[in-house]
């Protein structure tokens, strides 16, 4: 695997792809990375999370966009668009170690339907659907999609190959409508969380990694991010 930190160059953008990266729309980001690996035809070789550069990263100005990239191949920068910084990434990870962590998921839950196949829902629309139109701002119910969010990486951190030692803090939520085309447009949300890990199976955890958590993967979610505190 290699992990990789990605800057854009605004001035490659068209107009209307610079209005669409400066906020964060997952389908640009999506086929802009793509130009990463030239040549490449088979099935999407990365995972992504886009953040805005902070100010002490020292080779960008604050607040402009900037990706990290987990890919199954070395990406190669895109001369007057983007620029990737990529080191090879093989965590040695050892049972009971702690670990800082810093994820952006799609949280979904399967929904039985009778006599269907079950279908996939928001966890967090769902903790806010028996709500009000009028309420669904109030503290009952953020507490209620709150628990729901934290209650959806609990019940999978085990399989996932970790446990939560504290309570995860959550960051932002927010709700993204794609329009590819003219078809029905993709809705989906994410959440940040943050907070510490304790690895229970180190090669269970780097192939969850590898392979992202959750999904809207190919849109900026599933991408953990580890560092030792």
């Amino acid at each position: 695997m290699y992990l990789s930190r990605v800057r854009v160059d605004l001035n490659g953008l068209s107009r209307e792809k610079l209005f669409d990266v400066m906020n964060a729309e997952a389908y640009t980001a999506h086929q802009l990375l793509w130009q990463l690996f030239p040549g490449y035809e088979g099935p999407r070789p990365f995972i992504f999370r886009q953040e805005l550069e902070e100010a002490e990263e020292s080779r960008g100005p604050k607040g402009l966009p900037l990706f990290y990239l987990l890919s199954d191949r070395e990406p190669s920068s895109v001369p007057g668009l983007l620029t990737a910084e990529s080191k090879p990434y093989a965590p040695e990870l050892k049972v009971g170690e702690r670990l800082a962590f810093r994820l952006r998921a799609n949280p979904t839950m399967a929904v039985p339907v009778q006599g269907q196949r079950g279908q996939r829902a928001d966890v967090l629309m769902a903790a806010k659907k028996p709500f009000p139109p009028g309420q669904r701002t109030s503290q009952a119910c953020v507490d209620a999609m709150n628990g729901k969010a934290r209650e959806w990486l609990e019940s999978r951190a085990e399989t996932w190959g970790f446990s939560l030692p504290v309570t995860p803090e959550l960051g932002a939520y927010r709700q993204h409508v794609l329009n590819k085309g003219s078809g029905k447009p993709v809705q989906f949300s994410t959440v940040d969380y943050e907070g510490l890990l304790e690895v229970t199976n180190p090669g269970r955890l780097i192939e969850t990694m590898a392979h992202g958590m959750g999904r809207a993967k190919a849109f900026g979610g599933g991408l953990l991010l580890l560092r030792r505190p």
